[in-house]
């Protein structure tokens, strides 16, 4: 890994841990094992090695959750697969995270990508409940862009619950009472 790469996966690792005011320069230096000149070869500073960092946090969590949304089985597998996969929950989501952090929000360029991703998830979450609409899986009652949204909060909010608690319990409460919601849509005429 060249330092470039070294300084990018380091920032990601410090924003996901101390957040954008506690990721100093010298912080990531010293976790990349950069010198402050190789930093300012590659980046013109912390905001662009901020927003490289960000970048690619979003491009992997899309990539995670494409993986699993676009697997084989049925709409709603895919989903509690997706909804379900192995997280490092009372660290918190990497790009959910980033919107308590005031100077990313306060950044358009740092906040785009933040924004991009979760409006990502809503829309293909939203595609695939469309989806099981049209073949049947899902009843015609559910709205596939409010029941997205809603997935996404819980997914968000359970973080922040097990965050609160020092444990993984609210999270998994969250998600099993949104996919018990989410059920109650699935069409037995399907089967």
């Amino acid at each position: 890994m060249d330092a470039a790469e070294r300084l990018i996966e380091s920032t990601r690792e410090l924003l996901w841990e101390r957040g954008y005011t506690g990721t100093s320069p010298k912080a990531i230096q010293q976790r990349a094992g950069a010198g402050q000149g190789s930093m300012y070869h590659h980046f013109t500073g912390k905001p662009d090695l901020a927003l490289a960092a960000i970048e690619r946090t979003a491009e992997e969590m899309r990539a995670k959750a494409e993986a699993q949304l676009s697997g084989p089985g049925t709409v709603v597998d895919r989903i509690t697969g997706y909804l379900h996969r192995e997280r490092d929950v009372l660290k918190g989501c990497p790009i959910g995270r980033l919107t308590q952090d005031p100077d990313v929000m306060a950044d358009p360029a740092l906040r785009a990508p933040v924004d991009e991703t979760l409006a990502w998830l809503r829309t293909r979450l939203a595609e695939l409940m469309s989806e099981g609409r049209a073949s049947g899986e899902l009843a015609a009652a559910l709205d596939p862009q409010t029941t997205a949204a809603a997935v996404v909060a819980t997914l968000q909010g359970g973080y922040v619950l097990a965050r609160a608690a020092g444990s993984v319990q609210p999270f998994d409460q969250a998600i099993a009472g949104v996919l018990g919601l989410l059920a109650a849509f699935h069409s037995t005429a399907h089967e």
